[in-house]
């Protein structure tokens, strides 16, 4: 298994009864751990997805059914409600813009309706935690959104099951990550006033294996539940806590009143990978208490034995999933809000406008396969083989201007699958041994890929083929090509050549999993 489970007891396996559950979202963090641990619980599994092809590399995809489409368009909705049991509601637009709370509730409202018309027997929905006594208007507009969707899907008509968490703790969430980056990167530090905020995280083991208990509640169960693990703890305890077992020296964190959520969002988006899109809404709702207030879940999903995970536990499972490299998905699977989502279009059959390209070729004397390794490695701790300082100023003016910079690196340091963050990217395609394509999520005034090939020329020599396009978007964006136009030769030109030079040195410098060490 892929999640937080090593060492610490086991998930549920034995089900009452085999349902054919929908799951959204499982291209996102909690989806995509969701879905194996329904497989292995004996559920049939479909998937709801926008973009199906992203699921393709999961070591699960060959196990379920995968279904194009989207919560807020009321027809596939209903095609993918046909003959499910229990619907799992586990997307939100967080971040994406102004509107994004009529977008939560407008999906919500298609959600229940199209579930209750195709005679679900239950929806699941993971939530976020609420203070109560705390009137709904000073809540942030992200727990306000929550909030209202868990109603929504209670009015539906349809059995619900709210699940209310706090933060969670695994590797690759949102709010480890902040949590991680703040603490190793700062030993010291000047905090907002939310860090003494109390707040009761729980492990994302634990709340997967209440979502899965959930497809096997009574048809009267309809309500909604406070998840979290044992500790309450301030943010300030959290990053001490995590320092000691992260063995980093005591870290000096000195609270201070005047950090509004707006600066405590561009303090965090400059620290941290996570952008201040998605770094805003989490820091707004630290500014109240969220402790859980019952514990009843328990009554339908007992705990096993040391369970819910204590704070400690979890944070020692989520960093020793990052040392290993078996983190299975990320804050960043789901796709950034407002990114482009536009597949690369097929030359002959272009009609779109302008479409810049810059292309790049190398013979390399070695295997394909071995050229393929140095492709497959490029970006996060491998960089990008050209100009450093270049690349790291386009990350941190797209950073500046509330994009995702550089810093969201890779989910594994030697594999990559469709659908991954890659820095400032996303992998739209890769065909193993030959092509991988990337789609640029940084900000721009247009549309932009690049692409990596490893093949062979006439002659049988292996050949790289380097190549970068980009759709203009207006007079801007033909402006921004020709204004970037003369660094290509160096960003680009660069690019190529150390690629092919590190690609040379690959049979020499491989490790034993046959890994490039550029």
């Amino acid at each position: 298994m892929s999640t937080e489970n090593t060492g610490a007891g086991p998930s549920p396996r034995a089900t009452t009864s085999r349902r054919s559950c929908l799951v959204t979202g499982a291209t996102g963090y909690i989806g995509g751990r969701l879905v194996p641990e329904l497989l292995d619980a004996g559920h049939r599994v479909r998937c709801l997805a926008r973009t199906p092809g992203k699921l393709r590399d999961h070591p699960w995809a060959g196990r379920v059914e995968v279904v194009r489409g989207d919560v807020t368009d009321a027809s596939s909705v209903a095609e993918a409600m046909r003959g499910i049991d229990t619907a799992y509601y586990l997307v939100h637009a967080l971040g994406t813009g102004r509107d994004f709370e009529e977008t939560d509730r407008r999906a919500a409202r298609i959600f229940g309706e199209q579930a209750r018309a195709a005679g679900v027997r239950r929806i699941v929905y993971l939530g976020g935690l609420t203070p109560p006594g705390v009137p709904e208007h000073e809540l942030s507009p992200h727990l306000r959104s929550r909030a209202e969707v868990g109603r929504i899907l209670l009015d539906s008509g349809v059995p619900t099951a709210v699940l209310r968490a706090a933060v969670i703790v695994g590797s690759g969430s949102a709010s480890f990550e902040m949590l991680r980056y703040l603490t190793e990167r700062l030993p010291a530090m000047v905090t907002p006033s939310w860090v003494r905020t109390r707040i009761q995280p729980i492990a994302v083991r634990d709340v997967l294996r209440y979502l899965v208990g959930c497809a096997d509640l009574p048809e009267e169960v309809h309500r909604s539940f406070d998840i979290g693990g044992p500790d309450v703890l301030t943010y300030l305890d959290m990053m001490r806590s995590y320092a000691e077992i992260a063995g980093l020296p005591p870290r000096l964190i000195v609270p201070v009143p005047v950090l509004t959520p707006g600066l405590s969002s561009h303090w965090v988006g400059l620290v941290t990978p996570v952008p201040r899109s998605i770094a805003r809404p989490l820091t707004e709702s630290l500014r109240h208490e969220v402790v859980c207030h019952e514990h009843d879940i328990a009554t339908y999903v007992p705990d096993p034995p040391g369970h819910p995970l204590p704070f400690a536990t979890a944070v020692g499972l989520a960093l020793q999933k990052i040392r290993d490299a078996q983190v299975a998905t990320r804050w960043s699977s789901a796709s950034v809000p407002g990114a482009p989502s536009d597949p690369l279009p097929t030359d002959p059959d272009w009609a779109g406008g302008s479409l810049y390209t810059d292309c790049r070729e190398r013979t390399v004397e070695v295997t394909p396969q071995a050229l393929w390794r140095v492709i497959e490695g490029v970006g996060g701790d491998n960089g990008w083989y050209s100009f450093p300082l270049a690349w790291a100023v386009r990350g941190w003016l797209d950073r500046l201007v509330g994009g995702v910079g550089l810093r969201r690196g890779r989910r594994d340091a030697h594999h990559l699958r469709v659908g991954d963050s890659l820095d400032f990217w996303r992998v739209e395609e890769i065909e193993p041994g030959r092509l991988l394509r990337l789609r640029a999520e940084m900000r721009l005034p247009g549309l932009a890929w690049l692409e990596m090939y490893a093949d062979q020329d006439e002659q049988g020599r292996t050949r790289y083929r380097q190549r970068a396009l980009f759709h203009p978007r207006g007079l801007l964006g033909h402006a921004y090509w020709w204004s970037v136009v003369p660094f290509h030769a160096v960003v680009f030109g660069g690019m190529a050549r150390n690629i092919a030079r590190a690609a040379a040195k690959e049979p020499a410098e491989s490790d034993s999993r046959g890994v490039t060490t550029p």
